[in-house]
């Protein structure tokens, strides 16, 4: 199993209209062939010191192989997605494997 997993911090100055277009536009990802599970929500708010709220949206995808993320990585509506939107956010990444 390869886990990746995306937070987004988008950048203050966009709309609530653009905020929503984002909100929306992210869960075409979930159509990609090789994703298995797509998990996509925003931060519980809580007072925990060791849990970092501070993103604005967590995009959490499993792939059968590394090689599925890949794809993944080069399929057209990621690149859609990615093409459109990676001005208006900054993003951490962290990928693991069983």
């Amino acid at each position: 199993m390869f886990v990746h997993s995306v937070y987004f911090w988008l950048k203050p100055e966009l709309t609530t209209e653009q905020r929503a277009e984002f909100a929306y536009d992210i869960q075409t990802l979930r159509d990609i062939e090789t994703v298995l599970v797509c998990a996509i929500g925003t931060p519980v708010p809580n007072d925990r010191p060791v849990i970092d709220s501070s993103y604005d949206y967590g995009l959490i995808l499993l792939f059968a192989n590394q090689e599925d993320e890949e794809a993944y990585l080069v399929h057209p509506l990621h690149r859609a997605f990615a093409d459109k939107w990676r001005v208006n956010f900054t993003a951490k990444i962290y990928d693991c494997e069983e």
